[in-house]
C-alpha cells in the first residue's frame, strides 16, 4: 500500500490552505491510497494522525511525504523515526529528495537537511520571542494570545441571559460559543 503523510504546524496554516492543499494534491498525484494529515508542530512526536499511520503501515508499504521536514523538525526524533521505519522494511519517498535508505551517505544527507529544518524552526521561535519582548517593552498593555472577540458588556449581557435561558439559546442569541460562556461564567463565579 502507498500511504501519504501531510503536516502543517498551525490551525491557521490549515485553514488558509498554506501548504496542506498542495501537499495533499502532490500525495494523491503520486499514488497515495491513504493520506493522513496532522495540524501539529513537527517537534512533537505524538501526533495523532501520524500515530494512526504508524498503526496501519507494514513491511513492504511505501510512505510518501512532500518534504523531509513534514516528518519532523527535530533532528534526533525525525532521524530515529526514519531509521525505525526503514528498518521495518517500509520505503520512504520524499518527493523533493527521492527514496531514503539507511546507508551512510543517505543518513548524513537527511541529518544535514533535518538540521536546517530544526535551525529554521529555532530561528522562528527566537524571532517570535524577541517580538513579544519588544511588544511588552513598547506597550505596557500587551497581552499574549488572540485579542478577545467579545467585550465585557457583551459577556455580561450573555451571562445575564443565562439566568433565564439555556446555553444553547444564549449561544443562538449572542453568537458566543458554549465553551466561552462556560469559561466566563466560571470566571465570574470566582470573582464573586
Amino acid at each position: 500500500m502507498i500511504f501519504g503523510y501531510a503536516r502543517v504546524s498551525t490551525k491557521v496554516q490549515a485553514r488558509e490552505g498554506n501548504s496542506l492543499d498542495a501537499q495533499e494534491k502532490a500525495l494523491r498525484e503520486n499514488g497515495c491510497e491513504y493520506i493522513f494529515i496532522d495540524v501539529f508542530t513537527g517537534t512533537r512526536i505524538d501526533r495523532p494522525e501520524f500515530e494512526r499511520l504508524r498503526a496501519k503501515i507494514r513491511k513492504g508499504d511505501t510512505l510518501i511525504v512532500t518534504k523531509l521536514d513534514r516528518l519532523g523538525r527535530s533532528v534526533a526524533q525525525a532521524s530515529a523515526m526514519i531509521t525505525e521505519l526503514l528498518d521495518e522494511g517500509i520505503t520512504i519517498n520524499v518527493l523533493n529528495l527521492g527514496i531514503l535508505s539507511n546507508d551512510s551517505v543517505n543518513t548524513l544527507l537527511r541529518n544535514v537537511l533535518l538540521s536546517f529544518a530544526q535551525f529554521e524552526r529555532d530561528m522562528i521561535v527566537q524571532r517570535t520571542q524577541e517580538g513579544k519582548q519588544m511588544a511588552r517593552l513598547t506597550n505596557p498593555e500587551f497581552k499574549e494570545g488572540r485579542p478577545r472577540k467579545w467585550d465585557d458588556e457583551q459577556i455580561g449581557h450573555a451571562l445575564t441571559l443565562l439566568k433565564d435561558h439555556s446555553y444553547t439559546q444564549v449561544t443562538k442569541l449572542t453568537g458566543i460559543s458554549k465553551a466561552t460562556l462556560c469559561r466566563m461564567k466560571k470566571m465570574s463565579a470566582g470573582n464573586e
